[in-house]
């Protein structure tokens, strides 16, 4: 599902909701990767999930929720980096521990826009609209790994 508006409409109060209601009503985990975050984002949901209990500081085993960032100050290779790892985990939660996951990539265009970055920091050729020659193997690397299996979804 793709989670379209300007700044400030409410896509991450949405997120947090998805998130809480996932944990309390399903007992389900949630993987949120917060690709090029304001640091002031990445912190109210954190703290957010904290008040709602879906992270326990005390217990982080009974956590519900894995965060991981690579905020807007950090270089482009770790902002790419970062829809990656949060996949990784989710892979874990599903394949080795045989959860119900929903992975969250917020945003997904900053995703593209690190790997142009670092495209360009490479001194790659940018194709005839401006992006990346390896966009394709990128997003196609990413996409293909998020899919159900008998063990988990």
């Amino acid at each position: 599902i793709g989670l379209f508006g300007g700044a400030g409409v409410g896509k991450t109060v949405l997120i947090m909701e998805l998130i809480n209601n996932i944990a309390k009503a399903h007992g389900g985990v949630s993987v949120f990767g917060g690709v090029g975050e304001r640091t002031r984002e990445g912190n109210d949901l954190y703290e957010e999930m904290k008040e709602s209990g879906v992270i326990q500081e005390k217990n982080l085993k009974e956590s519900k929720v894995t965060l991981v960032y690579g905020q807007m100050n950090e270089p482009p290779g770790a902002r790419m980096r970062v829809a990656l790892t949060a996949l990784t985990m989710a892979e874990y939660f599903r394949d080795i521990n045989n959860q119900d996951v929903l992975l969250f990539i917020d945003n997904i265009f900053r995703f593209t826009q690190a790997g142009s970055e670092v495209s360009a920091l490479l001194g790659r050729i940018p194709s005839a609209v401006g992006y990346q020659p390896t966009l394709a193997m990128e997003m196609g690397k990413l996409q293909e790994r998020i899919t159900s299996t008998l063990k988990g979804s």
